[in-house]
């Protein structure tokens, strides 16, 4: 019978990729792992502070704005971090500009800096996905009158910016690299919450789509932007562009609900909710390699105890968790996890809700591409056997044909000799 496969849980652990390299966040810690020129793995972990959040990031809608706040500067930091350590064997000169911080704010400057960075992406997403739309959907108004209409077509063109934007920046070398390490952080989380140890095995073999993606909240983000400016008109042309600008918190905030809530549920309306998400992760993830992989696990284990985490959600290693990780094939077999007690629970802010037992799902061991994977092994074996067998049985052949023409060699031989000597004694008996 085939074994009841786990349940997917949340753990609460997120990041992105950062270049030639992985941020992983767990809390208010963050690691960034980077590969370095020389092919090995630099670990820099950043500690959080240790005062408690504030009362507007745990108030539900207001706290997406702040913590969307504070990812966008998690993630230029992370970038810097990375930039920094991938550059550590090349010596670069400050610009004048960075010398003129540092002169005039000291250890401040890079908080500064970090500070306009941020302020400056996000005005250049508002113009991009925000204002662009608006002024292309304004000059159609010049041939469209209806407003509903506009307000479609403005939606429309903002999905198609924010596509096309995603596919572009994909044949740039570096970043379909980033993409790349992107779908291994995604591998590795997803690995983690099915209650495999993480090791490159296990990740290679686990999905690079994630529903808890920065992919996914901006589409959630243009999709609900497309909602609320269809309802909400205005004939002065200003004015409907304060409107949009004045909602871009609220999108925000309610876009940050929704992807919280689809990393944590298992409903089925949450999951189709989120397959359009899901689709256009397909255009920000690719599959990494087993290095980018290494990198990632770095990432997790330095912020992360997810063998504990496991043992307290899945219950202890099984047998059968060993076997897999050694990459042996194993017969299916039945196994209960053992029920999960919310009182052992650690305060990491995980979700400790389990679905009933009824509702789990049976699924096979192995899936399609692992059968098909076997099938042709165990068809190369038997092939290869086959070769052997047919080079054995003609060494075989060939030994027993040279055995028999020495053979018959040596039976000339001696016939020879006794046909020499029996004309010596004619010829003698003839003299004689």
């Amino acid at each position: 019978m085939p074994r009841k496969k786990a349940k997917q849980q949340y753990c609460g652990v997120g990041g992105q990729a950062v270049l030639d390299g992985i941020m992983m966040r767990n809390g208010r810690d963050y690691a960034i792992a980077v590969r370095k020129t020389d092919g090995t793995i630099a670990v820099e972990k950043k500690v959080g502070p240790k005062k408690e959040k504030s009362v507007f990031s745990k108030i539900p809608f207001v706290r997406g704005v702040v913590n969307f706040i504070d990812s966008l500067k998690t993630g230029f930091q992370s970038l810097n971090v990375s930039a920094e350590i991938g550059m550590e064997d090349i010596e670069e000169e400050p610009g004048k500009f960075e010398l003129f911080l540092k002169k005039h704010f000291g250890d401040k400057a890079n908080d500064i800096i970090m500070s306009f960075t941020v302020l400056a992406a996000v005005i250049l997403a508002v113009a991009v996905f925000i204002l662009l739309p608006y002024g292309l959907s304004a000059f159609a108004g010049q041939f469209i009158q209806s407003r509903m209409v506009l307000s479609v077509f403005e939606g429309v063109l903002r999905l198609l910016i924010f596509i096309g934007y995603v596919t572009l920046i994909g044949f740039m070398e570096d970043i379909d690299r980033m993409y790349m390490y992107h779908g291994a952080e995604h591998k590795c989380i997803n690995c983690i919450e099915r209650g495999k140890p993480l090791t490159v095995r296990n990740v290679r073999r686990s999905s690079r789509l994630h529903p808890r993606c920065g992919t996914s909240f901006m589409l959630y983000v243009m999709v609900i932007s497309c909602v609320c400016f269809f309802f909400i008109q205005a004939s002065n042309p200003l004015l409907r562009l304060l409107y949009r600008l004045l909602l871009i918190p609220v999108i925000a905030a309610v876009s940050y609900e929704l992807i919280q809530l689809a990393g944590r549920s298992s409903n089925p309306i949450v999951k189709l909710l989120n397959l359009p998400g899901m689709g256009m992760q397909m255009l920000s993830t690719r599959e990494p390699d087993d290095g980018m992989i290494e990198v990632a696990i770095k990432a997790v284990e330095a912020v992360f105890d997810w063998e504990g985490y496991q043992e307290v959600v899945f219950g202890t290693e099984t047998e059968t968790d060993v076997a897999e990780e050694a990459g042996a094939v194993y017969d299916a077999a039945e196994e209960t996890a053992p029920e999960y007690d919310a009182a052992q629970a650690p305060e990491t802010g995980m979700d400790t809700d389990k679905e009933p037992a009824e509702e789990e799902e049976y699924v096979q061991d192995y899936d399609n591409e692992d059968d098909e994977i076997l099938r042709e092994n165990a068809e190369m074996e038997a092939f290869l056997d086959q070769l052997i067998a047919e080079e054995l049985s003609r060494d075989d052949k060939r030994k027993g044909n040279r055995t028999d023409r020495t053979k018959e060699q040596s039976d000339a031989s001696v016939r020879s000799e006794e046909e020499a000597g029996q004309e010596i004694e004619e010829l003698l008996e003839h003299d004689l």
